[in-house]
Order: structure tokens, then C-alpha cells, then sequence
């Protein structure tokens, strides 16, 4: 993948965005201020600041200039479109928040279709680009495969997909390995390698032949490293782990992961720390504090019991904790075993309407204050079922090593409520696992917002 031109593209757009909406914003407020009399107030001069970075941060929190967006531009225009819709949606709230009244709605009408409009083009001249650096010769990386195997039908398949500009000139092995009909052609064997690498002017050598399989490849590697051409070498490693693997190094040494864990350093765990303490502090002021006396009083008027419900559940490392809650059930001997159901009439009225709204969980934003939980992570689970599915599930202890959250990527994907069957806590599992293994910080803030869009929005899981 040619990484410099990817990089090029991502400023280009990043610019060209940013430029559409200050162009916007100047030609719509000089006419404006001549034809409708718009005074030189402030607050329009502050719109402009915003509207920048209100863009700029859901353009990141959408993932709108990532490398995988930025090579499709069917995937680009879709990921523009939702993004205009989160910039229009932080524009309402600005608006209505911060009370800017003095601010011409005409003004604003004009504005927005205009930005609109200048962001369409900017698809088109991103489009122009693309197809015009894609057959500039120098941004095109022509690779030579050594061997052909599994894992080179693998790597040519990888490569289609993902490569940027790049040209799969052919296959390096003996002729009596290539058994099958492929896409690219046999160019001759390894030891006649050099002189292929020569001959179709190779810019990368990727080998799936391993140099204590065959001595030549050593050759090949000095060839590369004089004649500046980048070697990798692919190790198949199928035959003991089928699946990804991550490599670091301690030194010199290379050390194989399964997985790679944002959140196992020390830095990103403060800055994830950080951002709990912050949002619960604030949901405990601004939210709790007036919530508990109102819930405390209808919950106590329908049924008799407790006002939190506490129960003992999975942590981080398997370490168990209380789980606080609001009682939205009538006291059973079923809550530590039985989950919760559309119609279970263990629910009470205000339960019900507690749990639609996701209510009854605020009270988890003091396990998050004190550190046993954290706002986004996987969801906890009772004992009994962590130790039910970690039976039948070979890979679901491994959501245990991060704090769990009260919201997580599962639950804003819809997987929360009731589980009837196993596939869906197998993708529960499956959507922690990848949380785990893409998290940062923005990440988290994302589905901190998208959490609080589906509550306002109703999620037909929660009940």
C-alpha cells in the first residue's frame, strides 16, 4: 500500500473540507450583510469557529478521512453523508444550548445548502485526483512473490483489496509448484529472481518462502537492500495459529501476540481513566443527584424493597463486584440466574419505563467513579452466566481483561437485552473483542454520543 499517497489524499481532503465551509461561510455573510443588513456581531464570527471544529471532530469521530474510507469513494461519499448529518445535528444543539438568537435563520439556511453543495464538488475533485495520481508511475509499487502457496494465494488476495497503485507483476517458484490456473503469470524460479526483479523493474519483494527453505533467498535480501527495493518476508504460521497475529519487539527480540491491546498502556489507560472520572462526576452532579429522590419515591411507592438493586458480577480479571442498579423488578429469588425477558412479569411499572429508557443503569456511573466499571467497555455479566458461556464459548474470558462499561460497541450494534441463543453472545463477544483491540479515545467518545442518540431514540433490546 503506498503510504504517501494515501497521506496525500487524507490532507488533500482534509483541507478541501475544511475550505468548503469557510468559503461557504464568507461569500453567504458578505452577500448577506449587504442585502439583509447583517451587523458585524460576534457571534457569527464564533459560528465560524465552531462550524470548523464541529466538522473536524465528527470528520474523525466518523472516521470519515480513514485510510479505508479514503480508497472507495462509495465508502467516502456514504461515510460524508452521515457525517453532515452528526454536523447539522452539534449545529441544532449549539444553536438551541447557547441560546444564538441574534443569529439570522435565513442566514443559516443559506449557509448549510451551500456547505452542502461545496462538499459534493469536493467529491468530485477528490475523485479527479484520485484517478489522476493513480497512473502517475512513480506512486506505482510493482511486487514480485516468491513462492506460491497458500499463504502467496492469500497475500494476492489481500493485495487486490487493500493496495493502493499497486501492480502484482508474478510468481517466483519452481514450475512444479505452479499447479493451478492464476490471475498473474509464473515469471521463472527463485534463483532466477534477480534477474526478473531486474527486468520488470520491481519496487517490493514479498517472500513466502522462508531463507532456511531456500539458502538463495539470503541473495535476494542483499539484492533488495543495495538496489533499493523493500523485501518482506511473510511467515506461514497457519499451522500452529489460524489467526491474526500482532509482532513487537524487546529489543531484537520479535514477540508474537494474539492481539493487540491499546489499554495494556499505562498512558492510554490514565487517558481512558480520565475521561470516567470527568463524565461520571458530572452524570453524579448534574443528573443522580436529582434523579435518586424521584426514582427512590416511585419505586418505593409500587413495590416494596430496596431502592438499588446490587448484584454480584463479572470484572475486570474475573474480579467480581457489585453492580448497582434501580429496582425495576418485585423482590425474587430468580434475579441472580434468570435474565430479564420481554414479557417477564417480575417487572414493575416504573421498572418498565426505567429499562426502556436505560435509567435503571445511571446508578452504575458510581461503579464507574470508583473504578470498578468504566463508561464504555463490555457489558457486565451475572456470575452464573459468565461462568455458563465461558463453558461454551472458547474466546468469551477474553472480554474479561478491560474494565466492563456501562455502554459498549455491542450495545449501540443492538446486541443487548435477552439472549435466547448462543450466536447471540457470540457476537456480543465478537464486538467486545474488537472494541478491545481498536480502542482509543475517540472511539470511546463516539459511542458515549451514539449511546446517548439510541436513548433518545428508543432501542427495542431494552426492556
Amino acid at each position: 500500500m503506498n503510504r504517501y499517497f494515501l497521506k496525500m489524499m487524507q490532507a488533500t481532503l482534509i483541507v478541501l473540507d475544511l475550505l468548503a465551509i469557510n468559503i461557504g461561510f464568507n461569500t453567504v455573510n458578505y452577500f448577506m450583510r449587504r442585502e439583509f443588513m447583517i451587523g458585524n456581531y460576534v457571534e457569527y464570527n464564533n459560528l465560524l469557529y465552531f462550524l470548523n471544529g464541529s466538522w473536524t471532530l465528527v470528520g474523525f469521530l466518523c472516521g470519515l478521512y480513514k485510510e479505508t474510507n479514503v480508497t472507495s469513494f462509495e465508502m467516502f461519499s456514504r461515510t460524508s453523508i452521515r457525517a453532515f448529518l452528526y454536523f447539522m445535528g452539534l449545529l441544532t444543539l449549539y444553536l438551541f444550548f447557547f441560546r444564538q438568537l441574534i443569529i439570522s435563520r435565513v442566514f443559516l439556511s443559506i449557509l448549510l445548502s451551500s456547505i452542502s453543495l461545496l462538499l459534493i464538488f469536493n467529491r468530485f475533485i477528490y475523485l479527479a485526483i484520485y484517478q489522476y495520481f493513480k497512473k502517475k508511475d512513480y506512486l506505482i509499487t510493482r511486487i514480485v512473490i516468491l513462492g506460491y502457496n497458500g499463504v502467496a494465494k492469500k497475500l494476492v488476495e489481500y493485495l487486490e483489496k487493500e493496495a493502493i497503485n499497486a501492480e502484482i507483476l508474478g510468481f517466483c517458484d519452481d514450475e512444479v509448484n505452479m499447479n493451478e490456473i492464476t490471475h498473474y503469470p509464473w515469471l521463472n524460479t527463485i534463483d532466477n529472481s534477480l534477474n526478473i526483479c531486474k527486468m520488470y523493474n520491481a519496487t517490493d519483494i514479498y517472500s513466502t518462502i522462508a531463507p532456511e527453505q531456500n539458502g538463495f533467498v539470503y541473495d535476494v535480501i542483499r539484492y533488495a537492500e543495495q538496489n533499493c527495493i523493500r523485501f518482506r518476508l511473510i511467515p506461514d504460521l497457519s499451522v500452529f495459529i489460524k489467526q491474526k497475529l500482532y509482532i513487537d519487539y524487546i529489543n531484537d527480540l520479535p514477540v508474537i501476540s494474539l492481539r493487540r491491546e491499546p489499554l495494556e498502556d499505562l498512558g492510554n489507560r490514565i487517558g481512558k481513566r480520565i475521561l470516567d472520572i470527568v463524565v461520571s462526576t458530572f452524570a453524579i452532579v448534574f443528573i443522580l443527584l436529582f434523579m435518586v429522590p424521584i426514582a427512590a419515591l416511585l419505586i418505593k411507592l409500587e413495590s416494596r424493597g430496596p431502592v438499588f438493586f446490587k448484584q454480584l458480577r463479572s470484572g475486570k480479571n474475573n474480579k467480581t463486584f457489585y453492580c448497582l442498579k434501580f429496582r425495576s423488578m418485585y423482590l425474587n429469588t430468580h434475579s441472580d440466574s434468570l435474565q430479564a425477558s420481554a414479557d417477564d412479569r417480575r417487572i414493575t411499572r416504573i421498572g418498565r419505563f426505567l429499562r426502556r429508557t436505560s435509567m435503571d443503569e445511571f446508578p452504575q456511573f458510581l461503579n464507574v467513579f470508583s473504578g470498578h466499571m468504566s463508561i464504555v467497555g463490555p457489558r457486565p455479566h451475572m456470575i452464573k452466566h459468565t461462568d455458563d458461556y465461558s463453558r461454551l464459548l472458547s474466546k468469551f474470558m477474553i472480554r474479561q481483561s478491560v474494565k466492563p462499561g456501562i455502554t459498549g460497541w455491542a450495545q449501540i450494534h443492538g446486541l443487548r437485552g435477552e439472549t435466547r441463543v448462543l450466536s447471540q453472545m457470540e457476537k456480543r463477544v465478537e464486538h467486545d473483542i474488537w472494541y478491545m483491540e481498536n480502542w482509543n479515545i475517540w472511539l470511546d467518545i463516539k459511542i458515549i454520543f451514539l449511546t446517548i442518540f439510541k436513548v433518545f431514540n428508543g432501542e427495542k433490546n431494552a426492556f
